[in-house]
């Protein structure tokens, strides 16, 4: 070999040489690796990465034109990250075996830089956890990663009680965390501000779960924390059904609701922020005078069952007043054990906030019977009318003025009160309609038709003769990707109302599903429909 061509062979090979010698860089560095190549000629650069790893780097082209290959250990091509690149190209590649290596050729001579970022590993490559949205608990991971322990946060909590608040960024709004420990799997908040039975996060390895959210400062709900929630093999609703097997009542929580309920399971926590709407009727004072309760018996030819009937007439009830009002609730059962229903229309009543009211709550019977009853059975309708009515007129000897009628109810229950008056106007002429389930539609109906209530108000050709009160929580906004929400629902029919020109009112509430918001929203909308403002 002659002198000129061992000195271009040296050339081409340093480069090569010096390359594959390189040690790798420190892990917390970015590799700077470079030279120049004349045209047609080759470096092999070793990444330094094992199988697995991610690995990222950017080729720098200061002259001349290049190709950039990934290759095997024998040299065979694997992947292409660019051809005659004038000026610069990143890449990005998981290694797939520890011989795999960059190949630079020169398209045409020139000086290049190739920068490697530290390889990732794939024991590494794992979404970092966020930093808490609460700077407590943020504190408290911080102190945790220096060697602390989480007692001294306990101790604060069973102290304070939770959920945990702490100021947002704005003056409506707070920074709500609910908490648990002592769970080994999972913990889900039941019922809260979520849409989904949301999961709560533990917190490293520590024995302290959490889940924070920003809340508006007029926020009144319930929930309950469900640890370990059983996970099996089984349908959507049958998994999701199974936080009813752990939920119970916040340990640490200083307000439990109801106060007498039996146990854990049975019982519910209350959140109420500082801003929170007052339920100033939901505490009866004892001096207020009691109306009286006569439980009744109702059978029905057209249910072909009998259920019980609580039938409430306020102190000094007279049933010759012309503006008496006549509330039906449905799931009357509940609306005495949850809710005070009678002590809240006695005090409303004393107040003199609304008219005398004479109340019938209606008992559901069962889970399976009410699902068949409430949701839009003309059936369950006609009982009301042609029943329940003429029960009521014997024994109180009350025939109420249709004008002065209201059906009441939440979730079924709300949309039970607007399809009976709907079918029967001539009997029932209010609705209060308490986070009415008015996604609901029957088994077959198109997808074009889900919002079944408000398609039947939209297609009548006179508006109906009601006035109607509709309340939903601004929580309520979870569907399962076909319905939409109880939110979204109760606004489309409010808005189906207003545009055939019913009387409406309309209200949104910072809280869920349950009855600690439906024990004031019942309170609100009866002044609402029979207040001293109106007719």
């Amino acid at each position: 070999m002659s002198r000129p061509m061992i000195r271009r062979a040296l050339t081409l090979m340093l480069p090569l040489l010096v390359l594959l010698a390189t040690p790798a860089a420190d892990a917390a560095t970015v590799r700077e690796t470079g030279g120049t190549l004349a045209a047609g000629g080759t470096a092999l650069i070793d990444p330094g990465a094992a199988p697995g790893d991610y690995l990222r780097g950017r080729l720098t082209v200061e002259s001349g034109r290049f190709d950039l290959d990934l290759v095997d250990g024998a040299g065979v091509p694997l992947r292409r990250f660019g051809s005659d690149i004038p000026t610069a190209r990143s890449f990005h590649h998981v290694v797939g075996a520890a011989d795999e290596r960059l190949q630079l050729r020169a398209v045409e001579a020139g000086r290049w830089r190739i920068d490697l970022e530290p390889p990732i590993p794939m024991a590494a490559q794992r979404v970092p956890e966020p930093e808490p949205l609460s700077p407590a608990i943020a504190a408290l991971a911080r102190d945790l990663a220096r060697g602390g322990d989480t007692a001294g946060f306990w101790a604060d909590m069973a102290a304070r009680g939770t959920p945990l608040v702490e100021p947002a960024d704005r003056p409506d709004r707070r920074i709500v965390t609910f908490l648990a420990r002592g769970a080994r799997h999972n913990v889900r908040l039941f019922g809260g501000p979520g849409t989904g039975h949301d999961e709560l996060q533990r917190l490293g390895n520590a024995d302290l779960w959490y889940r924070s959210y920003v809340l508006p400062s007029d926020t009144r709900l319930a929930y309950q924390l469900a640890p370990d929630v059983p996970e099996f093999a089984g349908t959507a609703r049958e998994r999701r059904v199974a936080v009813l097997a752990t939920a119970a009542a916040d340990p640490l929580n200083r307000h439990p609701w109801p106060a007498d309920a039996p146990d854990i399971w049975a019982r519910e926590s209350l959140l109420v922020l500082d801003d929170a709407p007052a339920q100033p009727w939901a505490d009866a004072d004892a001096s207020v005078p009691l109306g009286r309760l006569d439980q009744l018996r109702l059978t029905s030819r057209r249910l072909g069952n009998t259920r019980d009937v609580t039938l409430y007439r306020p102190a000094g009830f007279d049933p010759a007043r012309a503006d008496t009002v006549l509330l039906i609730l449905f799931d009357g059962r509940e609306y005495q054990r949850k809710v005070p229903v009678p002590r809240i229309l006695d005090a409303m009543i004393a107040a003199g906030v609304i008219p005398p009211v004479v109340a019938v709550l209606v008992d559901s019977l069962d889970q399976d019977t009410r699902g068949r009853e409430l949701p839009g059975n003309p059936d369950f309708a006609d009982m009301l009318a042609e029943e329940l009515l003429p029960m009521l007129r014997s024994t109180a000897g009350f025939t109420p003025d249709p004008a002065r009628t209201v059906l009441s109810g939440s979730s079924f229950g709300g949309l039970a009160a607007m399809t009976a008056a709907l079918r029967h106007p001539e009997a029932f002429g209010n609705v209060l309609a308490m986070s009415g389930s008015f996604w609901w539609s029957p088994p077959g109906t198109p997808e074009t038709g889900r919002e079944w209530v408000a398609g039947r108000v939209a297609a009548a050709t006179m508006p109906p003769p009601l006035r109607v009160f509709l309340a939903a929580g601004i929580y309520e906004t979870s569907g399962d990707g076909v319905t939409a929400s109880i939110l979204d629902t109760n606004r489309h029919l409010r808005d189906v109302l207003m545009a055939k020109g019913v009387w409406v009112r309309h209200r949104e509430y910072a809280t869920g599903h349950d009855y600690v918001a439906w024990q004031g929203v019942l309170s609100d909308g009866l002044v609402a429909l029979f207040g001293r403002d109106q007719p």
